[in-house]
């Protein structure tokens, strides 16, 4: 597994605009939407102005009003106050109207660009290779999908559209009051470089402290993935205590950085408000002191104070959200750490077309390695023919399931190839490879549907027919067919509602109806009793007619049906041997059955 760079805050932003190029248009509208929010905010004051000078006080009625009222309407006369209150109401309702159709488009855009943004993780992350979900666990990929992929929404809509929106707004409160009191817009502003060094300061702290709460996150969700997948176990060794306080431990430690999180985050916004509450008292002191000269009238003073509250808004929406912003960066940095992660096992630009294979299959001088300290094999080389039955004995840890998974290029050799028809496996197609093999497991993996979806896996057009015919190769349909719902019986999670010997024997209808040119059995009876083991080894031996197949058994006895025997030992080819012959061919000397 490869250990991707950290990215930087600008290259963050820069990846993130890039993956939602599609939804610009849509972007582009709620920004339109935020703006024009602006000139409605600016107006809500207004109306309280006008009653305090032109109702109250002795100012002129503005022209403009007054062209909405009869001729030689006194400023006093109740016609006035109805209309500025209508004009309150009509600003509101417009602001309200923008707000909903702000609401709305938001809801639309975000849902679909996280929703774009999962699929490119999710879909990113089945090409992995298996070494990278064998060391981070699937529960750390599924926490990176989930719970950190709406960090695209949060910062594309929810921080930078607000940010924009309320630099707007600053700069035009800012050329509003200075157009009243010029000195009064200079002290206001005083608090901005303030804010601003505070805000550089705590953002570097919190991303750390983000970093650390979205480890333990993943780790805590990890722990009950993993007990939960393994309930049964868990039960019964009497280790539910145990793993309550295991849950628990991670979850404390996740509690103290959370608490450290919202204590950094709370001493922030502790200096902000001291900061807006210092730069509001300068400021009303100040008005008043000009009200008392004569500089401002008491409306414009009202005016002022309306439009500061609507100035120091946005600068705490862009002092908080640059400390909010950088929880929403880690979990963006932990997405792309997942889209960065390169797949070892790769398809060529120019790979090859595979049709249906023959199936004859050649090892040449293979050797592989999961990681420096854990060899699996070394220099196995043998070769067999189309249609031939390959049995595999060997210890555990000897290498067999290892063997079957370079066949299926889930890995790829470090050294040597494998060759299939004569072609190595890394000049073909991985959707064509891989449609060549059926696979039926040691322990058999079932999906939480129905008995017909399970077995139509292997070929989601098929007919019901289809489905009928290979379970009854299966000799499953007799089974199924005794159900209240038949094959439209839902099987569970894992298929949890079905024996052992009933799921194997779906698994095996699931190959039958696929229909490969090669079969891969991975000790699929070693976990059935005795009379379950002889019905689903019938329905094999009729599987692997007229295939390439190999099979990995422990017990020597179930190998009996194959006419070509491998014996694997600490990953080393011990003998290849052909049916009706005592011969043991060294590696190098294994030749084609």
């Amino acid at each position: 597994m490869n250990t991707p760079r950290k990215l930087s805050d600008q290259a963050l932003y820069r990846r993130l605009l890039l993956e939602a190029r599609p939804f610009w248009p849509h972007i582009g509208g709620l920004f339109v939407l935020s703006l024009l929010v602006t000139p409605l905010t600016l107006l809500s004051p207004l109306p309280l102005k006008l009653v305090v000078d032109s109702v109250l006080g002795t100012h002129e009625l503005p022209a403009w009003l007054a062209w909405w009222l009869p001729a030689g309407t006194l400023r006093t006369d109740w016609r006035v106050v109805a209309v500025v209150a209508g004009l309150l109401v009509v600003i509101a309702l417009l602001k309200q109207l923008l707000d909903l159709a702000f609401a709305l488009l938001r809801s639309f855009t975000g849902e679909k660009l996280v929703l774009a943004f999962r699929a490119k993780l999710f879909r990113h992350s089945q090409g992995l290779s298996l070494s990278y979900h064998d060391a981070a666990g699937t529960s750390d990929s599924t926490y990176r999908i989930q719970y950190d992929a709406p960090a695209i929404q949060w910062i594309t809509i929810d921080a930078f559209i607000p940010l924009l929106s309320s630099i707007l707004t600053l700069v035009a409160m800012i050329v509003v009051m200075a157009r009243i009191d010029w000195t009064l817009a200079l002290v206001a502003l005083a608090v901005v470089p303030v804010l601003y060094f505070v805000s550089q300061i705590y953002s570097r702290r919190l991303k750390l402290r983000w970093r650390e709460a979205k480890d333990l996150e993943s780790s805590t969700l990890s722990v009950v993935q993993e007990v939960l997948s393994s309930v049964r176990v868990v039960k019964a060794f009497a280790q539910e205590n145990r793993e309550q306080n295991r849950y628990v431990s991670h979850a404390s430690k996740n509690l103290r950085e959370q608490l450290k999180l919202a204590f950094t985050g709370g001493s922030f916004g502790l200096i902000v408000g001291v900061a807006m509450a210092t730069g509001t008292a300068i400021v009303l002191f100040l008005a008043a002191r000009h009200v008392q000269a004569g500089r401002i009238s008491l409306g414009e003073l009202i005016l002022v104070m309306s439009y500061l509250a609507l100035l120091y808004s946005p600068l705490q929406t862009l002092s908080k959200s640059a400390a909010s912003l950088q929880g929403s960066l880690v979990s963006a940095e932990r997405a792309f750490e997942l889209l960065d992660q390169a797949p070892e096992v790769v398809e060529k630009p120019n790979a090859r077309v595979l049709v249906r294979a023959c199936g004859e299959v050649v090892f040449e001088n293979v050797s592989f390695r999961y990681n420096a300290n854990r060899p699996a094999l070394h220099g196995v080389s043998f070769a067999v023919s189309a249609g031939s039955r390959v049995g595999i004995a060997g210890t555990t840890g000897a290498g067999k399931s290892t063997l079957v998974s370079l066949l299926l290029r889930l890995y790829d050799p470090a050294d040597g190839r494998v060759l299939l028809d004569g072609v190595d496996l890394r000049d073909l197609k991985l959707h064509d490879l891989r449609n060549q093999f059926a696979i039926v497991l040691q322990e058999p993996v079932l999906f939480s549907c129905s008995i017909g979806e399970n077995i139509a896996y292997a070929k989601p057009e098929a007919t019901e027919a289809e489905i009928i015919a290979a379970a009854t190769a299966a000799n499953v349909h007799d089974f199924i067919a005794r159900l209240p719902q038949g094959y439209t019986t839902e099987v569970g999670e894992r298929g949890v509602q079905l024996s052992g010997g009933e799921r194997q024997r779906i698994s095996l209808a699931r190959a039958f109806l696929k229909d490969a040119p090669i079969l891969i059995l991975d000790e699929p009876t070693s976990s059935v009793d005795v009379k379950t083991e002889a019905v689903i080894f019938e329905a094999m031996k009729r599987l692997m007619a007229n295939r390439t197949t190999f099979m990995i058994a422990h017990r020597l006895s179930t190998l009996d049906v194959c006419d070509v025997r491998i014996q694997l030992e600490h990953g080393k080819l011990v003998s290849f041997t052909k049916a009706g012959s005592q011969q043991t061919l060294q590696p190098s000397a294994a030749g084609v059955a």
